[in-house]
C-alpha cells in the first residue's frame, strides 16, 4: 500500500486508512475522504504541493503533508473506470 501523496496524475486507488490527529482526521473525512472512497490524482503543483483529487465526484486540492496522511490501497481500484 502506498500513500496518497506518493501517487502520479492518473492514478487512482480506494481510502484504506487515515491517520493523523483527530483534528486533521475529521477534517479530511468532512472533504469526503473516508474509507472505502475512490480517489484519483487529478494534477500535481509544479513544486509538487499541492496535490488535486478527484473524490466524491469533485475536485479537491490537499497539501502534500495532508495526502501523506492517507493510505491507499491501489489493488481495490475499479479497473477501466
Amino acid at each position: 500500500m502506498r500513500t496518497l501523496d506518493q501517487l502520479t496524475p492518473g492514478q487512482s486507488g480506494v481510502v484504506h486508512k487515515l491517520q493523523g490527529d483527530s483534528m486533521i482526521h475529521q477534517r479530511i473525512q468532512e472533504m469526503g475522504v473516508i474509507e472505502g472512497a475512490e480517489v484519483e490524482v487529478v494534477r500535481l503543483a509544479p513544486l509538487g504541493d499541492p496535490i488535486e483529487i478527484t473524490v466524491c465526484g469533485y475536485f479537491l486540492s490537499l497539501r502534500k503533508s495532508e495526502a501523506a496522511l492517507i493510505t491507499i490501497d491501489e489493488a481495490a481500484a475499479p479497473s477501466g473506470a
